[in-house]
């Protein structure tokens, strides 16, 4: 069993059962059965506040709950796609309908499932419940899957969740990737259109988060499709991923930054500002165009520089809606999107010079960045 698989376990422990969230989150490609056009799809597995469950979901965003204080508590299955129609669908249940264990990632309620190695789901939401619901956070749509799991490249983000510091909810948003290079196999249908997921063009990623609230800035970034432009030759054993924000560490907010990792052939090169032995830094930037969005970073260490940029369509990405633990809904405009494409460099430093490994080029890349209202900035 991989060593670091207990951190993709169920987290809401202690305080976080009565102010807290996990969720486990999964995006694929996927190829119209008939016509064979590729779309984008993600699926994510949501509990908040099992300490509050009633008989019925609990929604934060009701005006009656939110001027009572009453706090959210629910298991939501979200789902949805990107590209033209980019849509989310969200499903609730009550957390009585929950099964899950604790000492394994084994989770069902209603007609949707998730283990480490299989999910199987079913969302739909009318066009009169998304209009006559804003509560529900949620367009309207149909879509089911059916699907197996093959997490072929992990990273763990170091001691930062590791069980003393998960223990002491020290991080107000932990992050753990159980497939940072994930292959999928099976179906989804989605509003009476099949779709058929092959492993080996799945370009797949599937990690978690959990905490008691979220970050901002939110920003992430991930791709395990990816070609040298200096051989012309798929890299077929490599995956990044990158995500953070603003980070909170006892309550205290620390300066703008991320971590990542980047397995290049099988070799690994982390940045990862917790690990300050390794001189870790990276510096990005997000802007937002009237046509596409940009992301920037450049990530260091003392042994490597990654240098990356990239770009995805703003009219294929959505802002994706999520509430709080405590009720709030602080995310406005948290874009997401999976079309996304760009290229880096990759070096190594070998005393004062530096020598480029690879020249690459991504694509189905996973990409999400987000500031909070500033009107509603608690």
């Amino acid at each position: 069993m991989n060593k670091h698989l207990e951190r993709n376990q169920y987290m809401l422990k202690g305080p976080l059962k009565r102010r807290g969230y996990d969720w486990w989150w999964h995006n694929f490609t996927a190829y119209n059965s008939e016509t064979k056009e590729e779309r984008a799809f993600f699926i994510e597995y949501f509990i908040c506040n099992p300490a509050l469950a009633e008989d019925r979901p609990v929604f934060g965003q009701l005006p009656e709950n939110r001027k009572t204080g009453k706090k959210p508590s629910y298991v939501m299955i979200k789902c949805g796609v990107w590209g033209d129609e980019a849509k989310q669908i969200h499903n609730f249940y009550p957390i009585g309908d929950l099964r899950m264990k604790h000492d394994s990632l084994e989770l069902s309620v209603g007609d949707c499932h998730l283990t480490e190695t299989y999910m199987k789901g079913y969302c739909k939401v009318s066009k009169e419940d998304a209009k006559n619901h804003p509560e529900y956070m949620s367009d309207a749509g149909e879509m089911s899957w059916d699907l197996k799991i093959d997490k072929q490249i992990s990273y763990e983000v170091g001691y930062g969740a590791s069980k003393p510091f998960r223990l002491l909810n020290a991080f107000e948003m932990f992050w753990h990737v159980q497939g940072m290079k994930t292959e999928y196999e099976g179906h989804v249908i989605l509003d009476g259109v099949k779709y058929d997921v092959i492993p080996d063009k799945s370009y797949g990623y599937a990690d978690k988060n959990w905490g008691g609230d979220f970050t901002s800035p939110w920003l992430w970034i991930s791709s395990c499709n990816m070609k040298s432009n200096l051989t012309g030759e798929l890299l077929e054993n490599s995956a990044f991923d990158f995500g953070g924000g603003r980070p909170k560490v006892f309550g205290i907010a620390l300066s703008r930054r991320l971590l990542g990792c980047f397995v290049y052939e099988g070799k690994k090169y982390e940045f990862n500002f917790s690990k300050f032995w390794t001189g870790a830094r990276i510096d990005f930037s997000f802007t937002e165009g009237e046509t596409q969005h940009k992301w920037k970073c450049k990530a260091k260490n003392k042994n490597a520089i990654l240098n990356l940029e990239m770009v995805c369509p703003k009219d294929e990405m959505l802002l994706i809606n999520y509430e709080s633990p405590d009720g709030e809904k602080r995310h406005s405009r948290l874009w997401n999107g999976g079309t996304g494409k760009g290229r880096m460099r990759l070096y190594e430093i070998n005393g004062t010079n530096k020598n480029l490994i690879d020249d690459i080029s991504f694509f189905h890349t996973g990409c999400e960045y987000g500031e909070y209202d500033q009107s509603n900035n608690a």
